[in-house]
């Protein structure tokens, strides 16, 4: 009996004992209340409760739908963890479990979702304009709801395509855009970018065009630089700030042609002056290319340029300057020493011409264009420019431009005969022909006016002329090519059969 109850108490206190809460193991409880928190798009903050007043949590996260034991994992000792480097606009799945020890660890949680937030909208800019357009820059200005964001502005040539053209970056809604071709087309297009992963949508294309460079009222080293012409400069394009104009009755110059142009300041105008020279503003720039036709039966097999002869009015007084064009025909030098080149062109006749072309010095412009010492024009009088090209009159043309002012129509102004028209007289022809060659330093005040007293200016009587008297020199003068005694005294090489065949016939009716 007594050993019954003694194995009975043992029993008891080995039960007791067992159920003592300082000897059971607590259990590790399942995170509760999960939520999210600070989403953006691509991060956010996932927080939740959990009963245990210690542990570490382990969250696996992935895209919704994943594997567990797949995801990525985060640790946490507090009951909160950011989730970072999440795709925008996407739902994920996180699993939270704790663990209370190496051998006591929760049950895993369900599966709680969240979904990131969009990628946040950079807004292309708007009404993107230009102002301040000069001949090589302007201002591009546009509007932005994007206060903070970084522009980057691509230009280049109209046509070009995006990544190949010329970019800057701007924090402002405007930026300067400089070096730019003069009377040339750009594009441009615009994006934003308001932080470092999202930048907006390029704008549609924006286009403007450069002005035109102003003509230059200086001489500069080259006739590129001149600024008398555009795009490709041997084809002789004209400056729109320029115009052509043209002589019923040309000078001789060993069979060149030549083109003509006038370029006046902005705003202002010859003036009429009588049937001469018109009144030239300061800065007015008159240049005279001369060029020979390869063939003249094929225009389309080129030319050759030789050289553009240029005069500016500055203060009051003109200067010279002459520019000698390269082989290549890409550009011209400004030449002031003269130079002689061979030159070869065939006639309408099929004919092969040579000749040695002499580009004159400044001392031989100065000698032509010189009067009472000082330089004037000699080609554009109104006179010798009054008459029609195709169809219209050519003083009427720029009266009607208001480039010539002080007369209101041609019909006041008298007009050179053409000396290749056959229906005016014989000694209107032949008094044209010698006031375009020979007047310029035959008349008072010219470079011959010490040597001789011929006045071969059209407009002199026939009895003032001394043309009757002298008839035998200039007979005699212009028959051959002799530097220093032939006529004309400068700037040809070959006798002008046709011409020196008018005079004489004229000449020959005064005997």
């Amino acid at each position: 009996m007594l050993k019954k109850t003694y194995l009975l108490f043992a029993f008891a206190c080995i039960i007791f004992s067992c159920n003592n809460d300082d000897d059971v193991a607590a259990v590790c409880d399942t995170a509760t209340n999960i939520s999210s928190n600070s989403i953006t798009n691509n991060s956010a903050i996932i927080t939740w409760n959990t009963t245990n007043s210690s542990g570490q949590h382990t969250l696996e996260y992935g895209l919704s739908g994943f594997t567990i034991g797949s995801g990525t994992i985060v640790s946490a000792t507090d009951t909160d963890a950011a989730l970072t480097a999440l795709q925008a606009n996407t739902t994920y799945d996180v699993y939270i479990q704790t663990s209370c020890s190496s051998t006591n660890i929760s049950t895993q949680t369900d599966a709680f979702s969240f979904t990131t937030s969009p990628n946040p909208i950079c807004n292309p800019v708007t009404n993107v304009s230009s102002s301040s357009i000069t001949h090589n820059s302007t201002t591009i200005t546009w509007e932005t709801t994007d206060a903070l964001a970084q522009h980057t502005i691509e230009y280049g040539v109209s046509g070009f395509t995006i990544g190949n053209g010329i970019t800057i970056s701007e924090s402002d809604t405007d930026a300067e855009l400089t070096e730019l071709l003069g009377n040339t087309t750009y594009d441009v297009y615009i994006k934003s970018t308001c932080s470092t992963n999202f930048e907006s949508v390029y704008t549609n294309v924006y286009s403007f065009t450069t002005l035109q460079p102003n003509v230059a009222t200086e001489f500069k080293p080259t006739l590129s630089e001149m600024n008398l012409f555009v795009n490709d400069l041997k084809d002789l394009q004209i400056t729109p700030l320029a115009f052509e104009y043209d002589l019923n009755t040309t000078l001789f110059t060993d069979y060149a042609h030549k083109q003509r142009i006038i370029a006046l300041p902005e705003g202002t105008s010859m003036e009429f002056d009588g049937d001469g020279l018109p009144l030239f503003p300061n800065n007015t720039v008159i240049a005279k290319t001369f060029f020979y036709n390869l063939d003249e039966r094929d225009l389309s097999l080129g030319r050759h340029i030789i050289e553009t002869r240029v005069l500016i009015k500055l203060n009051d007084q003109w200067e010279t300057g002459d520019y000698k064009w390269n082989d290549t025909q890409t550009d011209a030098v400004l030449d002031l020493a003269g130079s002689s080149l061979p030159v070869t062109w065939i006639d309408v006749e099929g004919n092969t011409n040579s000749t040695t072309y002499k580009i004159p010095s400044n001392t031989d412009c100065f000698t032509c264009h010189a009067n009472n010492d000082n330089i004037i024009p000699i080609g554009p009088k109104l006179r010798s420019m009054n008459f029609e090209i195709n169809g219209e009159n050519q003083l009427e043309k720029f009266i009607s431009n208001s480039q010539l002012t002080g007369v209101t129509n041609s019909a006041s102004i008298t007009s050179l005969p053409n000396w290749e028209d056959e229906d005016f007289r014989l000694e209107a022809r032949a008094r044209a022909y010698m006031d375009i060659n020979c007047a310029h330093c035959h008349i008072p005040g010219g470079s011959c006016a010490d040597e001789t007293t011929l006045n071969l200016a059209f407009e002199t009587p026939l009895n003032e002329s001394q043309i009757t008297e002298q008839s035998f020199a200039i007979s005699y003068r212009i028959s051959f090519i002799q530097d220093g005694l032939s006529m004309p005294f400068i700037g040809t090489s070959v006798l002008h059969t046709e011409g020196i065949e008018l005079i004489q016939s004229y000449l020959d009716t005064l005997e």
